[in-house]
């Protein structure tokens, strides 16, 4: 994980393996409790520090969960340069599956969206943290098909990246279905021809 060094006092200095210990804490007991009984003393527990080692790292709860999710949400989708778009796809929905399909995930992410709505702002520090740099990553995947020429590049950005994710965050997450065998080769075929129809629209537009 790639986190900001932050400034401590003194000569203390910020312990990885503390760090890798705060942050599995800190997933066991969001799956467990929710964001909103979620205590620092709970985490601090869990991972066998004291709080002094929390706060040393993050000011509140706020920060603490912000910041670690914003840091697996990115940092376990690497988006791979396959050479195609249909690749490219395929690789993202695969990566994309691998991780709402682990069991602290499936646990934490309805009670976070639900959370969201009552608390302004963990929901600022969600979307601007996670749900922008994810996006931002998958624009990648876009930028480089265009510079194929798969897509054109007046595309609809935007519209494009909903597609990528959306259908399969709503199967796995909120209606909790499977994926069987062959689901994400549909999922990729169905996903592509979304594309490659707002591509050919955007294309027309500009003729």
């Amino acid at each position: 994980m790639r986190r900001t060094q932050r400034k401590v006092a003194g000569a203390a200095v910020l312990q990885a393996d503390v760090t890798s210990a705060i942050t599995r804490a800190l997933f066991r007991e969001l799956a467990k409790t929710g964001y909103a009984a979620l205590s620092i003393e709970a985490v601090a527990k869990r991972a066998g520090v004291g709080k002094a080692a929390i706060y040393r790292r993050w000011p509140s709860k706020l920060e603490m969960v912000s910041e670690l999710l914003a840091e697996v949400g990115t940092d376990l989708i690497d988006i791979p340069d396959t050479g195609s778009l249909r690749g490219d796809v395929a690789a993202l929905l695969e990566q994309t599956r691998a991780l709402l399909r682990r069991p602290l995930i499936t646990r934490i992410l309805p009670d976070m969206h639900a959370e969201m709505r009552r608390t302004p702002a963990l929901s600022s520090a969600v979307r601007t943290g996670i749900q922008q740099g994810r996006r931002a990553r998958a624009q990648e995947l876009l930028r480089r098909a265009m510079d194929r020429g798969e897509l054109s590049p007046d595309l609809d950005v935007d519209l494009a990246l909903d597609l990528l994710g959306a259908p399969l965050y709503w199967r796995v997450i909120v209606t909790g279905q499977s994926t069987p065998p062959d689901y994400l080769e549909r999922l990729t075929a169905m996903t592509l021809g979304g594309l490659r129809a707002l591509s050919e629209q955007a294309a027309t537009g500009k003729r």
